[in-house]
């Protein structure tokens, strides 16, 4: 389309509105219109208001331009309160944004990092071996509690014994009820609830004196975090903040289903990883991120009335890039619905076409801070199933659909006679 044709006017869905078509249609929603259109950007209207939708590497660029877009008030109120929490740092800009960014960067350093893997190596070691005793194992399910007990471990949060079944199914609520409508959603808010509570009372007993995290812990870090005018974080703010590292990673056992189900479905790629090939598992694990469904989009609204690639853009409108859209964009990708570790190897490393988790810059944009934690998770998790374990896979449903938020196989991945392979 020429310059002078998209002057008048941007492509435009027709309709009164399309939020029930989002929630029907999932992950291809706006790819699936932007493919129709043959353009990287079309107006529709969602919740009663006019929205842009984006997909590809330039809107990707243009999205994460801080100076044009915002994300304090572009996610809708009902996923922000079960989802993200309230006031959490995924809600603010600018300065603050970043400032707040840096508490949640200063957790992701080498020791940190060495020390994230250690526990979840032992982690894992535990529940494999209890696997090894069960008839039957559920991947998803049993992801979930690893995750949670991960997570907890690594922020600083105790976690009873007796608490680990409850509190998993809480914070698994609050993820995969976030988008949901009725009783579901009712879930995911209540549980938001009842969790805050549970985290808020430990972030003023280390105010008080009656705990001691460890100083590089989430629990400890933000109990203690000073916002730009020097004043602690209000408790309920500490608490989503300490929650935005533990629900994110509790949410990584979404990808730990998919990654098992990659090694059943593609094993010659799987039969070429080795322990001694961390590059190998990386690409694996990238191409994972990459062709499996996670985040759908990612949410901003403009900040100012401006023009790109001749099209008008006005100021304060609902803005949605496509992350799904954009990781399957086949002009980024060759072959985008191939599973294919290999095309890591000459990536380029370009934080605007490969975006599951968000893109952009670490801290002066919205790019998730837990990518470099769910990588090494990943990481860890591909070399067991792909080099310490063995077990046979039952007949079963691994099917997956892309209009689910979030996307689950059928069965959650279903395996049996789970056995090391070498003595533990």
């Amino acid at each position: 389309m020429s310059e002078k044709e998209k002057m008048q006017g941007m492509p435009y869905e027709s309709g009164i509105d399309h939020t029930i078509d989002i929630l029907k249609e999932g992950y291809t929603y706006i790819s699936d219109r932007q493919k129709m259109l043959n353009e990287e950007v079309f107006k529709t209207t969602i919740l009663g208001q006019e929205a842009y939708a984006l997909v590809g590497k330039e809107a990707s660029e243009l999205f994460y331009d801080t100076s044009k877009f915002r994300r304090s008030d572009a996610m809708p109120k009902r996923i922000l309160k079960s989802l993200q929490g309230q006031g959490g740092v995924q809600t603010l800009d600018g300065k603050e944004h970043e400032h707040r960014k840096k508490a949640f960067m200063s957790l992701m350093g080498k020791e940190d990092l060495d020390r994230l893997g250690k526990t979840y190596i032992k982690q894992i070691r535990a529940a494999i071996t209890k696997w090894t005793k069960q008839k039957e194992t559920v991947v998803y399910e049993e992801a979930q509690e690893l995750m949670v007990r991960t997570a907890c471990e690594w922020a600083g949060v105790p976690l009873k014994e007796k608490e680990v079944e409850k509190r998993t199914k809480e914070i698994m609520h609050m993820i995969v009820d976030a988008a949901s409508v009725g009783i579901s959603h009712w879930k995911g808010t209540h549980s938001r609830n009842v969790v805050e509570d549970w985290v808020r009372e430990m972030v003023e007993d280390v105010r008080a004196g009656k705990m001691n995290p460890p100083e590089n812990t989430a629990l400890y870090v933000f109990s203690w975090h000073r916002d730009l005018n020097g004043e602690l974080l209000d408790p309920q703010i500490a608490t989503v903040e300490v929650l935005n590292i533990v629900r994110p990673m509790a949410a990584i056992s979404v990808y730990i289903q998919f990654l098992a189900l990659s090694v059943i479905q593609y094993p010659e790629e799987a039969a070429k990883l080795s322990t001694d090939d961390q590059k190998g598992l990386r690409r694996f694990v990238q191409e994972v991120r990459r062709f499996y469904p996670f985040f759908p989009a990612a949410a901003a609204k403009t900040t100012k009335d401006f023009e790109w690639h001749g099209y008008e853009f006005k100021k304060d409108t609902l803005t949605l890039l496509d992350l799904y859209g954009t990781n399957h964009d086949a002009s980024i990708w060759e072959n985008p619905d191939t599973f294919d570790p290999d095309r890591f190897k000459d990536w380029d490393g370009s934080p605007f076409s490969f975006i599951p988790q968000g893109g952009g810059d670490f801290i002066a944009n919205h790019r998730c801070a837990g990518e470099w934690v769910t990588i090494l998770i990943l990481t860890i998790t591909l070399d067991y199933f792909a080099n310490k374990i063995t077990y046979t896979v039952p007949n079963q449903d691994l099917l997956f659909s892309l209009s689910d938020i979030p996307s689950l196989t059928k069965s959650g991945v279903r395996l049996e006679n789970v056995q090391w392979k070498t003595a533990e």
